[in-house]
């Protein structure tokens, strides 16, 4: 509870956005429960107070608050996001990739499909060569457009309550002290020893571990996700 507010059940829906809106992932947990349960109050709102969030942000905050209303009122979010031809996330591509699809499914929840496109989207930013040979190489990485990259990352935060996306992964990283061996096991990549096996043991859900997707090809060692997380865009989007 932000200190001085009063109990969350007598606020408003839209003083209880505002709050949810100011806190921090601390403060913000304890109110996950109390917004999905009045979901139906959250529709009496305009977009402008429903999601007063930038569009151009990463925020998981309106991510999540669209996914619970996709969940219980999916019509309604239809009708509320009619105006965002490509979903309510503002994302770029500099060589014209398509997001709408990426962020319906993460929007959806469906993390095992969103992953397949983000995996499809990282070979056709490495080139043909990628595409036609079905995975990339990590030399292939420095050349990949970093506004692309941001746009995957932004939305795997957004619609993941800041729990997947590189950065996750690269932050989880730093504090293993740069341990790969760790960071596998940390992510839910390898148990006991055993890579996890593609796709049906890994946990498509909120319920996987932190840093759990997108998924990036270790079959060949360390140097692809490596190369990846020390992508120039990335690293400069970290040290905001």
């Amino acid at each position: 509870m932000l200190s001085g507010s009063p109990p969350t059940t007598s606020l408003s829906v839209d003083m209880l956005i505002e709050r949810f809106a100011a806190g921090n992932p601390r403060q913000r947990r304890p109110l996950i429960k109390t917004i999905e349960s009045r979901v139906d109050d959250l529709l009496t709102l305009d977009a402008s107070k429903l999601l007063p969030f930038d569009p151009k942000g990463d925020d998981w905050a309106p991510g999540w608050i669209l996914q619970v209303i996709q969940r219980h009122q999916p019509a309604a979010l239809a009708e509320l996001l009619k105006d965002f031809k490509g979903g309510w996330l503002s994302v770029e591509s500099a060589v014209g990739l398509d997001f709408v699809a990426l962020q319906r499914d993460l929007l959806n929840q469906d993390f095992e499909a969103a992953d397949r496109l983000t995996s499809c989207m990282l070979r056709e930013l490495a080139g043909d060569a990628a595409v036609q040979r079905g995975y990339v190489y990590f030399s292939e990485v420095p050349a990949m457009q970093g506004v692309d990259l941001v746009s995957i990352d932004r939305l795997w935060t957004v619609y993941s309550q800041g729990r997947f996306g590189f950065t996750t992964q690269a932050r989880l990283l730093t504090t293993l002290e740069g341990r790969f061996d760790q960071l596998w096991p940390r992510i839910g990549w390898k148990r006991e020893g055993v890579w996890t096996r593609y796709p049906g043991s890994f946990t498509w859900s909120l319920e996987a571990p932190e840093g759990h997707m997108p998924l990036i090809n270790q079959l060949r060692g360390v140097r692809l996700m490596d190369a990846v997380l020390k992508h120039p865009a990335l690293m400069a989007r970290r040290a905001l």
